[in-house]
């Protein structure tokens, strides 16, 4: 559980380095005291949003840009028929700083625009770094800036609760392939289509991917050009909005991907070459581009890229209502070489002079900042390295993020599935690889999410079923390695979730089994959309079997969410039997069996429990979750007397998941 407790002292083997530890928090405090000599705090001073770009005052038109290098800005557009002209200079001002006023019929809402920026030895035409609306050319495919500035604001009815007192259970989701027509979904249907799906999913928290503008659809977001832009492929503003608000209609908050790990390398719709320097926003030299992502790595060191990614992360929370971000690529922020071809085997490993020190005091000021403005936003960091104290609070010696991902979890599920016979399983190994988390971090536990779905990489039920999917998912259809996929689909997504220290999450879809791969358009499949949707009507078809997994989710998720608090408790005692498979676990009062024996059932099986009578309140073998109905779910199930202990004897079928409640 989080504490304020220095991390040092919550877990001992960081002790030797609390010298690091306490530097690098006495490092970022000085670090924001520097940034905030004219600010009382992050909020204020992260306001980069309100003084840079397009903005309609009383008096008429502002626009300002930071460009250091540039000699002459111009700015050109459908209002000057795309010429420099003197009406339309920049000034320069102090820092760096170009600014120009208009009157308010020099340009209108829908306008395009672009700047036209000088420099010493060259120009270019460049997107504002600030543009709030960034649209492309659907003949010749350029994106420009498009003026923002409708006469109607968006006018909001929802609000998320105050406090988020539920685990968060989320749903990660892309707006664009979340339809199931061959072509790019919008705000629109997602809001109309797909949001009631997720309510009557249960998840109370919508992860969305790809919300920031980038050139490139099928980088599923990742190389993003434009930072405060929604992707208009999606829609308008307005209509991200609604679905926002409608969500919080639901009880359902809205988080996002953010990428502020690196940036797009183009140079006509990026920051890079922005006024004609590489160094404006990014490193220079060797650290300037990722070795992996052929992406542009920020300098998290200047001041000026604080401020301008702090106020990114305002702007979202602020215009748009969002309940916090998932931080893409934090294992690549934190280390010199990325995190790449390394073993983080020793502690040693991050406390070795080999992070990035400029990195760690933005990450702790962007957690701050988020709480700043939304007490109870999620903060949730992608990172492979296993940084202790990531999930810490900064008071700690943490980094601040509410919750890490647990992502050695399917790579375990992964690596079961494809290496071992399933009499091979262990379920020792798989409890303590599903419960051998920092206690003092919250981590969201997961099965898969969309990077087990990418090209290259198969779904769980894909991975488990195979080709047979193609033939034999009707229920009228036999098939044992059907039969064995789903029972196992089942009782690994329990088990993962029952075993969390924090949260779950699932990516849509997952939770029916939806076959096949994600692959976006693109060259190499001759830019087909194909693959890049989601087949809503196999679940919604009464004659298949993707019905009786999706039926399973829907009873897990409410179980979890009625009854449990992932972030507050722990499994708190097992039982487990390797030459049977089986394994018994307890939290919050309720009984957790397993049985992954891929043959044999046990009747009159005695477990571990509290004197008392107990009900079965979810059954993987129930038929209408896929299963064969071998146990009776109506019966009440006492415990005997037999000695110093009172046992619980079950039937426990093969294959089979049962949770118990004491009556």
């Amino acid at each position: 559980m989080s504490t304020n407790q220095p991390i040092w002292k919550t877990d001992p083997w960081l002790e030797p380095y609390k010298e690091t530890i306490d530097g690098r928090a006495e490092a970022a405090e000085d670090k924001e005291k520097e940034l905030l000599t004219t600010s009382k705090d992050l909020y204020d001073f992260a306001n980069g949003h309100h003084f840079f770009g397009l903005h309609l005052t009383k008096d008429g038109w502002v626009f300002r840009e930071w460009a250091p290098n540039a000699t002459a800005i111009f700015l050109i557009g459908d209002f000057n028929n795309w010429e420099e002209q003197e009406g339309y200079k920049l000034e320069r001002q102090d820092h760096g700083i170009w600014e120009i006023e208009l009157d308010k019929n020099q340009i209108r809402h829908e306008d395009k625009y672009k700047l036209s920026i000088h420099w010493d030895g060259g120009n270019g035409e460049r997107i504002p770094a600030y543009a709030n609306r960034v649209v492309q050319d659907e003949q010749t495919k350029v994106f420009s800036a498009q003026v923002w500035e409708p006469k109607h604001k968006y006018q909001w009815k929802n609000d998320p609760e105050e406090t988020l007192t539920e685990s968060p259970l989320i749903y990660e989701a892309h707006v664009g392939m979340a339809t199931e027509k061959e072509d790019i979904g919008s705000f629109e249907e997602f809001r109309t289509e797909i949001l009631p799906r997720i309510q009557k999913a249960g998840y109370n928290v919508i992860q969305l991917m790809a919300i920031q503008e980038h050139p490139y659809y099928g980088s599923f977001g990742y190389h993003v050009s434009n930072f405060f832009a929604v992707s208009s492929r999606f829609g308008t503003p307005e209509e991200f909005k609604k679905l926002v608000d409608e969500a919080h209609g639901m009880g359902i908050r809205i988080i996002i991907d953010l990428i502020h790990s690196h940036s797009v390398k183009n140079v006509n719709e990026g920051l890079n070459l922005f006024d004609g320097t590489p160094y404006q926003y990014f490193h220079e030299g060797d650290r300037r581009e990722h070795p992996a992502w052929d992406s542009l790595c920020f300098n998290y060191g200047k001041n000026e890229v604080i401020h301008f990614l702090l106020s990114n992360i305002k702007y979202w929370m602020e215009e748009y209502h969002l309940d916090g971000f998932r931080f893409d690529g934090v294992t690549s922020m934190l280390y010199y070489d990325h995190g790449l071809e390394r073993a983080f085997d020793h502690y040693d490993k991050y406390f070795d002079g080999s992070q990035d020190e400029d990195a760690i005091n933005y990450l702790k000021m962007a957690n701050k900042l988020i709480h700043e403005i939304q007490g109870d936003a999620l903060s949730v960091a992608e990172d492979m390295s296993g940084y202790p104290g990531l999930a810490a609070p900064v008071k700690a010696g943490g980094m601040g993020f509410d919750c890490r991902l647990a992502m050695g979890v399917p790579d375990y599920w992964i690596k079961t599935i494809k290496e071992k016979n399933d009499e091979d399983w262990s379920v020792g190994d798989i409890f303590w690889e599903l419960t051998n988390k920092r206690p003092e971090e919250k981590t969201l536990s997961y099965a898969e999410s969309h990077d087990q779905a990418l090209v290259g990489d198969k779904t769980l039920i894909f991975r488990l079923i195979d080709k047979e999917m193609y033939w034999h998912m009707d229920k009228a259809s036999e098939s044992i390695v059907v039969d064995r996929g789903i029972a196992l689909h089942k009782m690994i997504r329990l088990i993962t979730i029952a075993t969390s220290g924090g949260g779950y999450l699932n990516f849509m879809g997952n939770e029916f089994g939806h076959p096949e791969w994600i692959d976006f358009p693109r060259e190499g499949n001759s830019w087909s959309y194909k693959y890049a949707r989601r087949q809503w009507s196999l679940v919604d078809n009464d004659e298949l079997r993707y019905q009786e997994l999706d039926k399973f989710d829907k009873a897990m998720i409410e179980l979890i969410r009625q009854n449990f608090h992932l972030e507050e408790s722990r499994p708190d005692s097992y039982y487990e039997h390797e030459d049977h498979q089986i394994l018994v676990f307890y939290r919050e009062g309720y009984a957790f069996v397993f049985n992954f024996n891929p043959e044999e059932s046990f009747e009159n099986y005695k477990i571990p429990a509290e004197k008392g009578s107990y009900e079965i309140v979810l059954n993987s073998d129930a038929k209408e979750f896929g299963g064969f109905g071998r146990v009776d779910d109506s019966l009440e199930y006492k415990t005997i007397e037999e000695g110093m202990t009172n046992p619980l004897m079950l039937y426990i079928p093969n294959r089979t998941a049962m949770v118990l409640r004491k009556k």
